[in-house]
């Protein structure tokens, strides 16, 4: 099993950018990360010369089959004049993006390379819903798994009714999950579904109103929640707001060597542990209701970076479902087996909350352009810590913080931690 060790050089983040979250008919992916780019650019205090680029490493999962375009690395490198350096696309199904900035913090741990361009992107929305499904599939064991009529709703319903039977959970506790990221993602000019599930349900009544119908009979959140076809069963327990969007997007960040972090922001934000880890397919496990492979990199990275859960201020985590956010923030160490919901429905993990998970309204209202999820966890961390985040900042000092991005059901599952310096 491989060992936590320390990073033999020092890694900062001093630029962050990302495209909108959405549906944009009218773009593709270059266009998309052309505007994180921009917008990354922008960022860096002291300035850029994108000519101290050295190389270039891209989250993305699968621009063959949304795009038919493959080789997409260096076609987003070109559409940023940065040609000829290197460029690599990193695939790893969701956790594309995590594995492309760990390779590129592995690239300037080495020495090999000072400054690093780090991105994700992903075009899903032009293909049909019955499409976009079965191209995410093929991150399952598809001969094992979607042979069987398995899809990801499926698996991480599987996952929840496992979670519910050993800890008692019922589905109104991931609906908890779901209004808080609504709630998050309001305040983020950069989510795909910016608004709370309040307004979205007030804005069903006065459509209906408008034309004409009879309103519906919904006296608050909880009805709208529960109404089967407000809110209707994808795979039970979960319904359709305890599930992830489709999403076009981009998100992209720079990674420099530490020594040369001041030389382009006097408020860097260093990377100091960075780990990863595998694991079978979901159908061979013994223990539905936790991600080994997410519990082992978070160790490792809390080894690397000589801390624990307990010092880490807040975390973006992988919420594909609501599921998976409750089972995260238990693997991550901030509460034991069986708390997650609890913790969730007393508002520890709200951004007002002792443990804030995902302020950024997480996959879940931000959206999840699977390629670019990852880098956009770090946007969020960046403003956080940086106090940048406007309405949506948590209060108090935010010194700590790190990101959870995961791979199909956990397959695969990368852990990073940040940290702020004075």
């Amino acid at each position: 099993m491989p060992k936590s060790r320390p990073l033999l050089r020092g890694v900062s983040i001093i630029g962050v950018g990302m495209s909108k979250f959405g549906a944009f008919p009218e773009k593709n992916s270059r266009d998309l990360f052309v505007e994180a780019f921009k917008d990354m650019t922008g960022s860096v205090d002291k300035g850029l010369d994108p000519a101290v680029i050295e190389s270039f490493y891209l989250g993305n999962f699968s621009s063959d089959l949304f795009e038919h375009q493959g080789h997409t690395a260096p076609l987003l490198l070109d559409a940023v004049g940065l040609t000829p350096i290197p460029a690599t696309r990193v695939e790893n199904a969701c956790a594309s993006g995590a594995t492309a900035l760990r390779q590129g913090v592995m690239a300037i741990a080495s020495g090999l390379y000072d400054v690093v361009l780090v991105g994700g992107a992903e075009k899903m929305t032009d293909l049909p819903t019955a499409d976009v499904t079965d191209t995410l599939a093929t991150a399952a064991d598809v001969p094992f798994e979607i042979s069987a009529g398995f899809t990801f709703p499926g698996f991480y319903a599987a996952m929840a009714t496992a979670y519910m039977a050993k800890f008692g959970m019922k589905p109104e506790h991931l609906m908890n999950v779901a209004i808080k990221n609504h709630d998050n993602g309001a305040l983020n000019p950069n989510a795909q579904f910016g608004t709370t599930i309040q307004k979205w349900m007030e804005g069903r009544i006065a459509s209906a109103i408008k034309k004409g119908k009879p309103a519906p009979n919904w006296t608050s959140i909880w009805d709208f929640l529960h109404d089967g076809y407000a809110n209707p069963i994808v795979a039970w327990p979960l319904r359709l707001f305890d599930c992830s969007p489709i999403t076009d997007g981009a998100s992209a960040l720079l990674l420099v060597a530490e020594e040369r972090a001041r030389e382009f922001t006097d408020i860097p934000i260093h990377i100091i542990g960075s780990a990863q880890a595998s694991d079978t397919a979901l159908h061979n496990r013994l223990d539905l209701t936790s991600l080994p492979a997410a519990k082992l990199a978070s160790s490792q990275a809390y080894g690397m970076a000589g801390i624990s859960a307990s010092d880490v201020r807040i975390a973006e985590v992988h919420d594909c479902f609501t599921i998976a956010e409750v089972i995260a923030s238990e693997d991550i160490g901030f509460f034991a087996p069986g708390e997650g919901f609890k913790a969730a429905e007393d508002g520890m993990t709200a951004r007002l909350g002792g443990k804030p998970i995902n302020t950024s309204g997480g996959l879940k209202s931000k959206g999840h352009p699977v390629g670019a999820s990852g880098v956009a966890q770090v946007f969020e961390l960046w403003k956080q810590m940086r106090n940048e985040a406007g309405e949506r900042q948590v209060p108090g000092d935010v010194p700590l913080a790190m990101t959870h991005n995961v791979g199909a059901t956990g397959s695969t599952c990368v852990v990073h931690i940040f940290e702020r310096r004075e």
